[in-house]
């Protein structure tokens, strides 16, 4: 009783530690987040600027000309004075005052516009230097988060350990034992009961060709050969379902094409499938595992989501393999779901074997995402 009392009291606290340090972590995301922001707000602030002042420069360059020769101007005209009216003088004289003025105040405004483009420049750097002391910071805090859930938990993790695996063992067992149950039920709904009736229209065909009535035994023969057609497709489709043999003779992308397709054939909801980068074959274990993943997250979209629209988008670059599944079902939320469905703790699991990583993002009521990306080097 106190060991147990002594383990609570020992998980309060680490969970408060980690409130805190999560918290800590919000608030620094939140600086480098506002700090990016300013960063983008005044890099486009700053080129504006030296937009303007290259601008300035080039006008006061021009003004700055023709003042030169409207000074030449008025010097000529004072040096000639008796030449010129007082009207052509007091002319040339205030159009080059007009000019001066015009100038002094464009390169004075074009003193502001260096003085801001400093100013921003000097700002830019300063948030660059915040923007990566806060990603800095926020590193160090992830390690101290990994400490916190993962090594300092340790001693409890050891303590619940026996029990998570007999758990998740007898998850497997339930969920093999309803896949022979599921494999059962279609066997005896679909191959054995239209074996059955095979059986029952071939005695018919039997006893129509006995009776003479040949036109009635070949109706009787295309319905058989009909029934058995459709046998035989029932019984492919389970097989496909346990192994596509397509994988092994085609490979990833023809097969997830035909059983995207199959779906949609058996299921009211539409499909869209998008293959993106080289489509050589995968090494058999990757193509396993790409298949199975998207076969589960599109059952799970089927069944469980209730989704009318399921895209599924698979890109295969020179050094990794990414595959999104996207729905429009009703969506679940990934804090309780995660740890409860054993489909996804499956899908993780298989995930991780690969050395790959697994997101989900699902909102209650406009669908889920899963993004899923594996190490591969396609050479």
């Amino acid at each position: 009783m106190v060991l147990k009392t002594s383990e609570k009291a020992l998980d309060t606290v680490i969970d408060e530690m980690i409130d805190v340090v999560e918290n800590s972590k919000d608030e620094i995301f939140n600086i480098s987040e506002a700090a990016r922001n300013d960063y983008e707000q005044l890099q486009r602030e700053l080129t504006e600027t030296k937009e303007k002042v290259v601008k300035h420069i080039d006008v006061g360059d021009k003004l700055q000309q023709k003042v030169r020769f409207s000074r030449q101007r008025l010097s000529e005209v004072s040096k000639y004075f008796d030449r010129y009216s007082e009207t052509e003088i007091r002319e040339v004289y205030e159009r080059t005052h007009k000019m001066q003025t015009e100038l002094a105040m464009l390169r004075q405004e074009e003193k502001v516009l260096r003085e801001r483009r400093d100013d921003l420049q000097r700002r830019l750097i300063s948030l660059d230097q915040t923007i990566e002391r806060a990603e800095g910071l926020a590193g160090k805090i992830s390690v101290i988060l990994t400490y916190l859930n993962d090594d300092f938990k340790q001693v409890n993790e050891m303590i619940e350990e026996a029990r998570e695996k007999q758990e998740f063992g007898l998850k497997i067992i339930e969920a093999q034992e309803e896949e022979r149950r599921k494999i059962s039920r279609e066997i005896h709904d679909g191959p054995a009961q239209m074996l059955a009736n095979i059986l029952l229209r071939s005695e018919l065909v039997d006893r129509a060709f006995r009776e003479g009535s040949v036109e009635n035994a070949l109706k009787e023969i295309k319905s058989v050969r009909g029934m058995i057609r459709s046998s035989l497709y029932e019984v492919r489709r389970i097989i496909y379902d346990l192994r596509p043999m397509a994988l092994d003779d085609l490979g990833l992308i023809p097969t997830l094409k035909k059983y995207l397709s199959t779906i949609e054939d058996y299921h009211s909801v539409k499909m869209e499938f998008i293959s993106m980068g080289s489509e050589k074959r995968l090494n058999q274990k990757y193509e396993i595992a790409i298949f199975r993943l998207v076969q589960e997250a599109v059952q799970n979209a089927t069944k469980h989501a209730e989704a009318t629209l399921i895209k599924v988008k698979l890109e295969i670059s020179p050094k990794r393999l990414t595959v999104a599944i996207k729905d429009n079902g009703k969506g679940f939320d990934t804090t309780t779901k995660w740890d409860k469905s054993f489909g996804l703790i499956g899908m993780r699991e298989r995930v991780e074997m690969l050395e790959g990583t697994m997101k989900i993002n699902s909102v209650i009521g406009k669908g889920t995402i899963i993004l899923i990306s594996v190490p591969y080097n396609v050479e």
